[in-house]
């Protein structure tokens, strides 16, 4: 495994973050995600193979992800040795002081931890002023509940006016930037890339693989995911007539590298700078693929040679 520091922060991660949407409590809308002792396991074999970042949210599995992970990280690992992350905004109240002072206690809780390395704002706030949200993060680090801060899904001008706003201030800037980011999805480069290039932000992009549309020839795989997996068919499928001609160039350069197609689309973000893709894996296989990939070093020739077929799409992410 390699290791980089997140942004600005000091923080160092392990270059693929093990992504835990897909652990906690099943639930009709989630019928493919792992129960606690199989979360326990893939957890434990990250640790083995040197994952020391991971990524879950207050509402993952109705706050259960927090808790089978905590459980997980505390049965098989030192806290100061791995760097957890944790989001809040889709919870009442969004990012209000009030908000944040409250869901941020719960997710330690559920956790049960005394800190949270990065706690990430999972969307752009429309209805709280951005010097509200940014000097209450700023409060959580002052109080030793978190470490650093992060944002995920949103516009460019948006994430700027808080990096301004608390710069201005004398507060925390935000340190890394979970967008949504792959060989199927590359707005992200038009602004926010060279956005967070610019203010040293580290990126983790999530859904890293698409959905497991970069993972198998002919498009995603028949599993219980893809055929209940509703967000995913909404960002990806209606674009597949265009985007498969991509998915069927990530199959010929792994057979040219003789790996698996996942590892060509884990090393194309490798190759383009990006600190530590998010990758949900529900197998311990995944991750062991995803150590793999960064072995694989592109050429400036396999690089253009998978981008030179993508076609703008519509803006997925922010809200």
């Amino acid at each position: 495994m390699q290791y980089a520091e997140l942004g600005h922060s000091g923080i160092k991660v392990s270059r693929v973050c093990a992504g835990c949407m897909s652990y906690g409590k099943r639930n009709e809308n989630y019928p493919w995600i792992l129960e606690k002792e199989d979360t326990e396991q893939i957890v434990k074999r990250a640790l083995d193979l040197g994952i020391n970042f991971f990524d879950t949210a207050n509402v993952y599995a109705n706050g259960t992800s927090e808790e089978y992970l905590g459980s997980a990280l505390r049965n098989n690992a030192a806290r100061d040795q791995v760097v957890v992350a944790t989001k809040v905004f889709y919870n009442k109240g969004h990012l209000s002081k009030q908000a944040i002072e409250r869901e941020i206690d719960a997710s330690l809780k559920r956790l049960g931890m005394d800190y949270i390395d990065l706690y990430i704002i999972h969307r752009f706030d429309k209805r709280t002023p951005v010097e509200e949200t940014m000097e209450a993060l700023d409060g959580l680090i002052k109080a030793g509940k978190v470490r650093a801060i992060g944002a995920s899904s949103m516009y460019a001008y948006q994430f700027y006016k808080m990096q301004i706003a608390a710069k201005e201030n004398g507060w925390t800037q935000f340190t890394a930037m979970e967008d949504h980011y792959n060989l199927l999805y590359r707005e992200e480069e038009r602004e926010m890339i060279p956005l967070c290039r610019e203010m040293n932000v580290a990126l983790m992009p999530y859904s890293s693989l698409a959905g497991g549309r970069l993972t198998k020839a002919g498009w995603a795989k028949e599993t219980l995911r893809s055929q209940t997996d509703s967000a995913a068919r909404m960002k990806y499928d209606g674009t597949r007539d265009t985007d498969i001609v991509i998915v069927d160039r990530v199959e010929e350069l792994a057979k040219k590298y003789g790996c698996k197609m996942s590892q060509i689309a884990l090393a194309w973000h490798f190759a383009k700078g990006i600190t530590s893709p998010i990758v949900g894996a529900t197998k311990p296989v995944y991750f062991e693929d995803a150590d793999a990939a960064l072995e694989i070093a592109l050429t400036e020739e396999d690089v253009n040679y998978l981008e030179e077929a993508y076609l703008p799409h519509k803006v997925f992410g922010p809200v």
